[in-house]
């Protein structure tokens, strides 16, 4: 037996299948692990800018969509709203908007691309909370010299229209405001600055 002369063509193809099978085995091994690295459709989702119909928000009315798992107001203001904008900036922690809590082109008396829409993050800049809106001047419960803005029941933090942070409240800097720009005069797209209005 031990004289035998080896067959070289069955070593040659014993050694290409147990290769080509180890070859197999890796790729099966490395393609989930190697997939696992990569955003879920659902995460690739939650990131995704978010597309809205503005045309239906009547003017003093607010509505809440949902862009990266957030709450983002979308706030139509009125004429009203707009004309107490400027009656209380000595009451205000940042009136001229130092912190950069909004986009460049967002960086003016409105806070916004057109100044009736307001794009607003609604989460406190204190400790997460969401808070509520109290958008009418003057609302019960906020004293009569309350301009219209956001109240966070958590710990006391008030915002005026434009998500500007009132002196003396626990939130350190004012609201967020995402990216956005207009695609068309009733589209609004959250979430990129784009080369619309």
């Amino acid at each position: 037996m031990a004289n035998q002369e080896v067959d070289q063509s069955k070593r040659r193809f014993l050694i290409a299948a147990t290769t080509a099978m180890g070859g197999v085995a890796t790729a099966a091994v490395a393609v989930p692990f190697v997939m696992s690295m990569l955003p879920s459709e659902r995460a690739k989702a939650a990131g995704a800018p978010v597309e809205v119909d503005i045309s239906k928000i009547e003017p003093g009315a607010m509505v809440t969509v949902e862009w990266r798992g957030k709450p983002v107001w979308l706030i139509n203001r009125n004429q009203e709203m707009l004309d107490n904008l400027v009656k209380h900036d000595e009451k205000l922690s940042d009136p001229k908007l130092d912190v950069p809590q909004q986009p460049e082109y967002a960086k003016n008396a409105t806070r916004s691309r057109k100044p009736n829409l307001m794009v607003l993050v609604g989460i406190c800049t204190h400790l997460g909370c969401s808070p509520t809106s109290k958008l009418k001047a003057g609302e019960e419960g906020m004293g009569s010299d309350w301009p219209g803005g956001f109240f966070c029941p958590c710990h006391g933090s008030k915002f005026d229209l434009s998500g500007r942070v009132f002196k003396g409240s626990p939130a350190p800097i004012n609201l967020e405001v995402p990216p956005h720009y207009y695609i068309s005069d009733s589209r609004l797209l959250i979430g990129e600055d784009g080369k619309g209005a």
